[in-house]
């Protein structure tokens, strides 16, 4: 049976969502994230954004300098949650093997769907046609564009998907997928990083038509990767869909306006945070049984500190009494901070038992 593979990737999620809920922003650079007279980064950018050279996690400052006349949206995580959970429910439609990688994109494996095709590039073809149904349903029913790759595996599926962006639909052949890939940059294959592709490039592998050529010894850079990164080079991944796929962790954040170590203001942000780690982990209906906390001062210099449990937490006011421990036994606030966050991983379905943790920060 052939291996057909889409993934499916939403154009600029965030920002398309609060161009539909905004008919005023339809058409204009909208940034969503903090604004740019307070401290924090972009989350999302429309294409419209995106021609400026904003980009997520650029500061918001440094985005309003790069276009002034950019639209800055305030994050609304709620909504673009329950339009994923919406997004997810189409997929479910044409198959139950999907994979969700995020708020925003999802592997599904159609294989099923084409069976009795004997041929992989033919199934792959007929494939596009229902492609083209997700799209239009997506459309229909939520308003929004998605781009669609279509492979006979994960890895050249999400290479496709990226290359017609927006709203684009694109199938890689089996037949010939070797010299589909030859005038790509190494760096388009996924974990090939920045730093990777120039130590490559130094090399002489600039492309993957060199990196599939090069008797080099590539371990030197890559290490014990070198065998998966030459099968990815000729368009081969054997990697099946995680349709177990669970939550690491869950975390959260908060950047403060101007930098503090006022006590008051320290709790009240751990409060807000713990309380959003909470009710994550009771909609998941697990504990955590590892708390971290996590500190950036005036200087950028990041701190991170955190215990282990032989019980799982659940609650809110565990969380926060747990954070201003560690806080305090690690004398963490020891200047004005610009960050603080809480970290919960380490999950456990065991019932949260009631601590009587006597911490105070």
């Amino acid at each position: 049976m052939p291996r057909v593979i889409f993934h499916v990737d939403m154009d600029a999620f965030f920002a398309s969502i609060e161009q539909r809920d905004n008919p005023d922003y339809l058409g204009k650079p909208v940034i969503v994230g903090s604004p740019p007279d307070r401290r924090g980064v972009v989350c999302a950018a429309s294409y419209e954004a995106r021609k400026f050279g904003v980009h997520s996690a650029m500061p918001s400052r440094t985005a309003a300098r790069l276009c002034p006349e950019g639209v800055f949206v305030r994050p609304r995580m709620d909504a673009y949650r329950e339009e994923s959970h919406r997004i997810m429910e189409i997929f479910g439609r044409f198959t139950n093997a999907v994979e969700q990688v995020s708020v925003d994109e999802a592997y599904l494996d159609l294989s099923s769907r084409f069976d009795s095709v004997q041929s992989p590039d033919d199934a792959l073809k007929q494939a596009a046609a229902v492609g083209l149904q997700i799209k239009q349903q997506i459309l229909a029913e939520r308003s929004l564009s998605a781009s669609i790759g279509i492979a006979a595996n994960k890895f050249l599926a999400k290479l496709a998907s990226d290359l017609q962006k927006p709203n684009g639909l694109t199938v890689v052949p089996e037949t010939g997928k070797a010299a589909f890939l030859r005038p790509m940059a190494v760096r388009a294959i996924h974990g090939v990083g920045p730093v990777t592709a120039q130590a490559l490039e130094k090399m002489g592998i600039k492309t993957i038509g060199d990196l599939q050529d090069t008797v080099l010894p590539i371990e030197n850079v890559v290490g014990s990767w070198a065998p998966v990164l030459r099968s990815r080079a000729l368009g081969e991944d054997e990697r099946t869909l995680e349709l177990d796929r669970e939550r690491k962790s869950i975390s959260a954040e908060h950047t403060f306006p101007v930098d503090t170590e006022d006590r008051t203001e320290l709790r009240g942000a751990l409060r807000e945070m713990a309380a959003d780690i909470a009710e994550t982990l009771g909609s998941h209906q697990t504990g955590a049984r590892t708390i971290q906390v996590k500190v950036r001062y005036s200087n950028f210099t990041t701190l991170t500190r955190q215990i282990r449990l032989e019980e799982s937490v659940r609650s809110s006011r565990d969380i926060y009494r747990i954070s201003c421990h560690l806080l305090a036994a690690h004398k963490l606030v020891h200047g004005p901070l610009r960050l603080i966050g809480i970290g919960a991983s380490t999950f456990s379905h065991e019932a949260d038992p009631q601590l009587r943790l006597a911490l105070e920060l």
